[in-house]
């Protein structure tokens, strides 16, 4: 029988382990995403979709932040939502694209362009502000909102969302270690 080196063997079987590692958890998040987003659906006073919204769960984008790899899972769950949305018949067909693509753009943005966390926090208000906000103005207001209030109305949602999770963050950041424990792997310890 012959002997491989140690290293040699492993390396194989880390690589496959990551590989499951970061299919689970994007499809964790992808699930949370979604499971949070549905369940705000079930409460009629908050809107997931249309011009005055705040969708919860656009907390979770900041995972992006800490975690560039998370970036597919943030953007199956929002389109998974989006879809359902539609299925639903409270979202539109064009949000399966658009509102998805804002999500991914400021995941990218997030992950790639940011060094504190602060400003990654501003690209989806940002992106969603402007991207959902002119797709509800030209493709479904039928109401007649201009479009500054449409993109105001679409960032005012967002951006009590990411407000929560900012604030989320900050105490796992303060808690020594435990972004590390949940499988965060940078930007461990940001200060504001």
């Amino acid at each position: 029988m012959a002997k491989y080196p140690k290293s040699r063997y492993t390396s194989g079987m880390d690589k496959t382990h990551n590989r499951i590692m970061l299919i689970a958890r994007n499809g964790i998040v992808a699930g949370l995403y979604y499971a949070l987003t549905m369940l705000m659906v079930l409460v009629p006073a908050i809107s997931q979709f249309g011009p005055i919204q705040c969708r919860f769960s656009e907390f979770m984008v900041l995972l992006a932040f800490f975690d560039p790899s998370l970036t597919v899972g943030l953007t199956i769950g929002c389109l998974l939502a989006n879809v359902t949305g539609f299925a639903m018949g409270q979202g539109f067909v064009w949000d399966i694209l658009i509102g998805t693509g804002a999500t991914l753009l400021a995941c990218l943005f997030e992950a790639y362009l940011s060094k504190f966390l602060c400003i990654a926090a501003l690209w989806p208000v940002v992106f969603n502000g402007l991207i959902v906000g002119t797709e509800i103005y030209f493709l479904f207001n039928d109401a007649g909102i201009p479009l500054v209030a449409c993109m105001g109305y679409v960032a005012l949602g967002e951006l009590i969302a990411i407000a929560l999770g900012y604030a989320l963050f900050m105490v796992l950041v303060r808690r020594k270690g435990m972004l590390k424990r949940i499988g965060m792997t940078r930007h461990l310890e940001v200060k504001f």
